[in-house]
């Protein structure tokens, strides 16, 4: 036996589906409500190395555990503006993230720069420790909430080192020079007790001033110096190791706290866990960096003598610097609390 099929008229399929609706609704049956999506820009000023990495792997663990809810967008080497710019951006919601070393934000808030503190860290293993110390991870990400600030991540990049156009082979070779450091006092004062002139400066405006010869060189990170091909215009690399270079990621905090809470449990969880990730990660990128320089230019190490006298020199930067502000000297005494107890 066949089935005869009816076609019912437009005006009779609406109302039939209207009903149905309806019925929905009266049996306590909500209609699926679309979810929404959200875009993260994520800026940084480097490109190709640690801070990039944590960027990639943090996007894709994003847009996975968000079901594709949230989709990132990375603008490395500053396409989104100077670090400035890029600080403020985040904190207007204009862009949603920013990734660099913290001490970028000492004008959101000073105790960023405890991150400078010379003469507190061993070695990239001690380091790694420290990132991951929850009293530490407290204050850091806590920091510039009050200015639209939300922290998420931090991990360990590595020892300073000094960039130069001429060879600093000794302390005394630092003597005079101009070197560019981050604007914080602690790199300052750092500087200034090993006879050299200190001039806080953006990463976008350091090589330019060295090929220029505005400067004699810079404190910094040796995969920055390769993955940015500071060869070119310098050719030496003295591995003073002090201080330790730390990133922190920061996302806004206006765009953050308007999200659903199972997205903000999402950005938190996944930060960390990229951090974790890019430890161990930077710190392999590190040895493979110096071989990099190696193949373009020297690298030069300090004399046990020097690199004793190096660290004596530098012992008492944050205790004194930290001195001068109570706020600055509670973040401080956390910091070297947190480097004391990961110490082996």
């Amino acid at each position: 036996m066949g089935f005869v099929k009816f076609a019912l008229p437009p005006r009779a399929v609406s109302i039939a589906a209207a009903g149905v609706g309806l019925l929905a609704l009266a049996l306590g049956v909500a209609p699926a409500v679309a979810q929404q999506n959200y875009v993260m820009k994520l800026g940084l000023a480097t490109i190709n190395d640690a801070q990039h990495e944590w960027c990639k792997r943090f996007v894709a663990m994003v847009e996975k555990d968000s079901g594709g809810r949230i989709q990132g967008q990375i603008f490395p080497a500053s396409q989104l503006g100077p670090i400035p710019r890029e600080i403020e951006g985040v904190q207007f919601g204009a862009i949603q993230g920013y990734i660099g070393p913290p001490e970028f934000l000492v004008g959101v808030d000073h105790r960023f720069e405890i991150m400078s503190t010379p003469g507190l860290v061993n070695d990239m293993a001690h380091g790694i420790r420290l990132t991951e110390d929850p009293q530490l991870q407290k204050l850091m990400f806590s920091l510039g909430a009050n200015k639209g600030i939300h922290g998420v991540a931090m991990w360990v990049s590595q020892p300073s080192s000094i960039v130069s156009r001429e060879p600093i082979r000794t302390l005394a070779d630092i003597k005079g020079k101009k070197l560019r450091v981050l604007a914080a006092d602690m790199q300052v004062e750092m500087i200034k007790r090993l006879g050299g002139s200190p001039i806080a400066m953006t990463l976008g405006d350091v090589l330019p001033a060295i090929q220029q010869g505005a400067i004699d060189g810079a404190v910094l990170a040796l995969t920055v110096d390769t993955t940015m091909k500071y060869y070119d215009a310098a050719k030496y690399i003295t591995t003073t190791g002090q201080p330790f270079i730390f990133s922190m990621a920061f996302l806004s905090k206006k765009w953050f706290d308007a999200l659903p809470a199972d997205l903000q449990k999402v950005l938190d969880d996944d930060a960390l866990k990229a951090a974790a990730e890019v430890n161990p990660w930077e710190a392999d990128f590190y040895g493979k960096e110096a071989d990099v320089w190696k193949q373009h230019g020297e690298m030069i190490a300090l004399s046990p003598a020097d690199q004793a006298q190096l660290k004596t020199t530098v012992a008492g930067v944050g205790a004194e610097v930290a001195g001068r502000n109570p706020e600055l000297k509670a973040a401080y005494d956390v910091f070297a609390a947190a480097a004391k107890r990961t110490e082996k």
